[in-house]
C-alpha cells in the first residue's frame, strides 16, 4: 500500500509555489482627527512669485500623553423661607456614579479596567503610573473598585451569557491558576480560569470565569 501511494504521489503535478504573504501596510484610521500644520515660505523666499500653494508631504501619528486632573463638583443649593419661619433647602441633583462615593471618576475606572484586563498591566504598575501623574491611589483601593464593579456589570454579563447560549455549541478551555491568599483554600491548591466561547458564528461572545471547583464539575454547571 505504501509503494502504491508513493507511485501515485510521484505522478501528481508539483504544487505551485505559494506567494509570500504581504505584511499589512502601516497606516492611520480615517476616523482619527487630523491637525493641519502649515510650513510657509518666508516673505523673502516667496517675493516676486505669481502665486503660492500648499501640498501635503507627510503624515505622522501623534499621541497626547495621559493627564490627570481633579473633577470638583460644586452643588448649588437654594434656601426657601417657609411660612412657619423654618427654611427648606433644595439641592441640585448629583450625577449617578456606579460606585456611589468613590474617588475615581467613571473615566478612571474604565482606564483601570482596560489597562489591567486588555493591556495586562498589574495594579502595582498602575499605582506607579498614577503616582507619576500626581494621583496617589493604592493598589488595594483599585482592587476593591474592581471587585465592586462585578455587581455593576452583572446584568451585562447575564445578557452576554444568554446570547452565548443561543448558539449551537460552546467551546471551553481551562487554565490552572494559583492564588496565594484566598479564604477557604490553601495557596498550593489549584483554581481554574475558564474561557467559554459561544453564540452565533457572526456574533461570538467570549467570557472568562474564575472557579475553585474541580475541572470535571464545571461543564455540568455551565
Amino acid at each position: 500500500l505504501e509503494v502504491a501511494l508513493s507511485e501515485i504521489e510521484a505522478q501528481l503535478p508539483e504544487p505551485a509555489p505559494s506567494k509570500p504573504k504581504r505584511k499589512p501596510r502601516e497606516g492611520f484610521c480615517d476616523k482619527l482627527p487630523r491637525i493641519r500644520i502649515d510650513l510657509p515660505l518666508s516673505d523673502e523666499a516667496k517675493a516676486g512669485a505669481s502665486k503660492t500653494f500648499f501640498t501635503k508631504v507627510k503624515e505622522e501619528l501623534d499621541i497626547v500623553p495621559a493627564q490627570a486632573r481633579v473633577l470638583e463638583y460644586w452643588q448649588e443649593k437654594a434656601v426657601f423661607e417657609q411660612a412657619d419661619g423654618e427654611q427648606r433647602i433644595q439641592a441640585a441633583a448629583r450625577p449617578a456614579h456606579p460606585l456611589g462615593k468613590c474617588l475615581a471618576s467613571v473615566q478612571l475606572l474604565a482606564y483601570i479596567l482596560v489597562a489591567k484586563y486588555a493591556d495586562a498591566l498589574p495594579l502595582y504598575r498602575l499605582e506607579k503610573i498614577l503616582q507619576r501623574y500626581g494621583g496617589t491611589i493604592r493598589r488595594t483601593t483599585m482592587a476593591n473598585w474592581i471587585i465592586r464593579l462585578d455587581e455593576v456589570f452583572q446584568p451585562l454579563i447575564n445578557l452576554l451569557r444568554e446570547h452565548q447560549l443561543s448558539g449551537d455549541y460552546l467551546q471551553a478551555d481551562e487554565t490552572r491558576v494559583q492564588v496565594l491568599k484566598e479564604t477557604g483554600t490553601s495557596a498550593t491548591s489549584d483554581k481554574w480560569m475558564w474561557l467559554v466561547r459561544g453564540g452565533p458564528p457572526d456574533q461570538p461572545v467570549v467570557l472568562f470565569e474564575y472557579d475553585t471547583s474541580r475541572s470535571e464539575e464545571v461543564p455540568s454547571r455551565l
